[in-house]
């Protein structure tokens, strides 16, 4: 059974840094293709980045590009979310999502999930 754990949420001041953590187990992330994603409150969950099994491709949302780095460490199984230079509109819950296939952008075409860390980001 493939589970996903996130980490790392937290409450920081605008133009502050947070580093999300996704450990995954039942599964190798050597051969995952994993995304994050987020979504705030009364809108529907966005695709904010995303790193491809193969050759480690990443991919980011517009939003956020310049600003957040997505990477992984395939000994510890885990992916990461570095965001740096916070703004309040990047306050939502975050999560981490997997597939076996190359990157796409589409929630739904992830099967596995995590729970979701809370990021809040104060003005």
């Amino acid at each position: 059974q493939v589970q996903l754990v996130e980490s790392g949420g937290g409450l920081v001041q605008a133009g502050g840094s947070l580093r999300l953590s996704c450990v995954v187990s039942g599964r190798s992330i050597s051969r995952t293709t994993m995304g994050w994603f987020r979504q705030a409150p009364g809108q529907e969950r966005e695709f904010v980045a995303a790193i491809s099994w193969g050759d480690g491709s990443t991919y980011y949302a517009d939003s956020v590009k310049g600003r957040f780095t997505i990477a992984r460490d395939n000994g510890k199984n885990t992916s990461y979310l570095q965001m740096n230079s916070l703004k309040p509109e990047d306050t939502a819950i975050y999560y981490c999502a997997a597939r076996s296939f190359g990157v796409v952008t589409g929630a739904v075409d992830y099967p596995y999930w995590g729970q979701g860390t809370q990021v809040t980001v104060s003005s």
